[in-house]
């Protein structure tokens, strides 16, 4: 069974993966701010991602802004991030899928209810 963390965990790794694919040279302030989480945690993940050989960090030490980094995914980052969107469109497709009956659901008991109220 898939835990509540596991997929926060995963959720995390697709969006980070995702953005940095999108966005080699973003900021971790950024990075944190689109994905959800705060900068400490967008940074052990990072560090995590660069450990796991999923990305490689290189600095623009040309640049003014020493802080200045790029984020490339590495063709083992590349196969994760595309495991990663299957599970999380299964997830999504499945939470869609739920919701659509849910609503359904309700608009039958809103129909029964206002027919119910005309009778009287």
């Amino acid at each position: 069974m898939i835990t509540r963390r596991q997929t926060a965990n995963d959720d995390t790794l697709f969006w980070t993966l995702k953005l940095l694919q999108e966005n080699p040279g973003i900021t971790q302030r950024s990075l944190a701010k689109e994905v959800g989480i705060n900068v400490s945690s967008i940074n052990f993940c990072l560090k995590a991602l660069v450990e796991s050989g999923w990305i490689k960090m290189g600095n623009f030490s040309r640049n003014p802004d020493k802080l200045s980094y790029a984020y490339l995914l590495t063709p083992t980052g590349v196969a994760e991030k595309a495991a990663l969107t299957k599970r999380f469109l299964q997830r999504k497709m499945a939470e869609y899928e739920k919701l659509r009956e849910e609503i359904e659901a309700l608009q039958r008991d809103e129909v029964g209810a206002s027919v119910g109220q005309n009778s009287f």
